[in-house]
């Protein structure tokens, strides 16, 4: 059995969406709320224990659904939060990501993609509406247009190497030069990138900010 429990300051929203999944035979309704502060009000904490997944809107009065994430989290480390919201900028996606959701469903999506993302999450899965799958797909594309430093071409090079996965010898032997003057070059390309690790030079080749 699917025990779900709804947090949404729209008395429409809980209604239908409660309803139509308690027409379901495996998803049982174990709590409805309107604000974070009345689900983690510790008079109501021991209603959540038989609760494994939640689904909670991110413009609720009070504490947002995006800050109630984190506290919701460290109470119910194993509870599974889906975002349901009119809000798909992508900024407010990638804090509830971070935050800890595990979903994030677009109220237009209708009530077919709420039951869907409940079923995908209670198999271990996480969902997202299409299009804010593709504001995240957007977000971690590489764009040209992003690109904000440029190397000399040997130090790109050497970037590109790293990101090949090559260690500091074998990049000498390609390239006919000695380990210290590769150590050189990597020095001198991670000021012009800001960057101190290799890791935080690759990210930024990944994301199309060098040429």
């Amino acid at each position: 059995m699917k025990t779900v429990c709804l947090i949404d300051d729209d008395k429409i929203v809980t209604d239908s969406v409660s309803s139509f999944l308690e027409m379901q035979p495996d998803i049982k309704i174990t709590g409805i709320f309107h604000s974070a502060e009345d689900f983690i009000n510790p008079a109501n904490l021991a209603k959540h224990e038989a609760t494994s997944i939640l689904i909670l809107d991110v413009g609720l009065p009070g504490i947002s659904g995006i800050d109630a994430i984190a506290p919701i989290k460290e109470k119910f480390p194993e509870l599974d939060i889906i975002m349901l919201t009119t809000y798909e900028e992508e900024d407010v996606i990638l804090k509830a990501i971070y935050n800890g959701a595990c979903s994030y469903v677009s109220k237009k999506a209708g009530l077919k993609a709420i039951l869907d993302a409940v079923n995908i999450v209670d198999n271990g899965g996480s969902y997202m509406s299409p299009a804010i799958a593709r504001e995240i797909f957007n977000h971690l594309s590489p764009k040209k247009s992003d690109a904000k430093f440029s190397l000399p071409e040997r130090q790109l090079e050497i970037l590109e190497s790293l990101v090949d996965g090559k260690t500091y010898l074998q990049i000498a032997e390609d390239f006919n030069i000695s380990v210290e003057t590769v150590r050189s070059h990597i020095k001198r390309m991670y000021k012009k990138l800001h960057v101190s690790n290799k890791t935080e030079a690759i990210s930024k080749f990944m994301k199309g900010q060098v040429s």
